[in-house]
């Protein structure tokens, strides 16, 4: 998440003051991240002192002191935007590094490691659909973050659905000892502005 960009989006729309940033930062992200003030007054700062924003100069930090995007800001927005994340490596997930570690573990049950966890992926999706059926048609910000939670749980589950066959298939046909690393994927992929 870069709050940089996400202050430097709220600032295209105009003029504001960092309070009212925190505040539409965490109305606009459906309260899901909530952001604490002095983030915001900090990442101000360093917009402004690298030029993306200026400041009305009124106070010195305090909650008066108004914030306007500059072209050079809304230059890097742009190119934030437009740029695909970084996905190339797979992130540290610790699911995933519990079941390795749940793999080597002397007296430990893997199978039963996985199912307590699925168990608890069913009833936090289980949640999540219940706040969309509220946000359906209340908040699209919020309705779209639901979704996204939604469709990552799913994801996981099914993982462990595939991990859960893998090992019961290695169980039965071990593989080879030899180690192999992951695949060099590129670092970046441009997306022509």
């Amino acid at each position: 998440m870069s709050v940089r960009h996400a202050l430097l989006a709220l600032l295209s729309e105009g003029p504001k003051y960092g309070l009212q940033l925190r505040q539409e930062f965490e109305e606009r992200t459906g309260e899901v991240w909530p952001l604490n003030v002095g983030q915001v007054y900090t990442t101000l700062q360093r917009l402004e002192r690298d030029g993306l924003v200026v400041s009305d100069g009124i106070s010195e930090d305090g909650p008066q002191k108004g914030f306007r995007i500059t072209p050079e800001g809304e230059n890097e927005l742009a190119g934030w935007l437009r740029t695909p994340p970084d996905l190339s490596s797979p992130p540290r997930d610790e699911l995933v590094i519990k079941v390795l570690i749940a793999l080597r573990v002397p007296g430990v049950d893997v199978h039963e490691v996985m199912q307590a966890h699925r168990r608890y992926l069913v009833e936090l999706m289980q949640e999540w659909t219940r706040l969309k059926e509220y946000a359906a048609d209340r908040d699209l910000g919020f309705a779209l973050i639901v979704d996204a939670e939604l469709f990552r749980l799913d994801a996981v589950i099914g993982w462990l659905d595939a991990a859960e066959g893998r090992i019961k298939r290695a169980a039965f046909d071990p593989p080879e000892s030899a180690t192999l690393g992951l695949p060099k994927l590129p670092k970046k992929v441009g997306v022509p502005r």
